[in-house]
């Protein structure tokens, strides 16, 4: 099970790759007024959904403790940036603030998954 659990790990942090990676190469745009959501961004979010849902249930299978409040935390801030990015994705210009959440959240989410405890 840990093999697998650890597989899932991968994969989630490629997904968060994905986004945040997205939103950095985007930056200059934002700067300009002329970003976007790239299919990267949408592509990593729901990849983090999916594995990150499948992380809580071999966690739960592998009898490990979770703290569901912050995953809890971590679901919600993760369903506001893919809702962003999934209504806004097939528009040529984002607004800065709504691009700039989407960064910044993105961040949080990572804060909050290593530095809670």
């Amino acid at each position: 099970m840990d093999a697998l659990i650890n597989a899932f790990v991968a994969l989630h942090i490629i997904g968060i790759a994905s986004l945040l990676g997205g939103f950095l190469t985007q930056m200059k745009a934002m700067g300009a007024g002329t970003a976007r959501f790239v299919p990267a961004m949408l592509h990593g979010a729901l990849t983090m959904l999916v594995t990150g849902v499948l992380l809580v249930g071999f966690r739960e299978m592998d009898g490990g403790s979770l703290n569901h409040i912050k995953i809890g935390v971590k679901l919600a801030v993760l369903f506001v940036v893919l809702a962003l990015v999934y209504v806004k994705r097939d528009e040529e210009r984002v607004e800065k603030a709504a691009f700039g959440a989407v960064g910044g959240l993105t961040v949080v989410n990572i804060f909050i998954a290593t530095l809670w405890h």
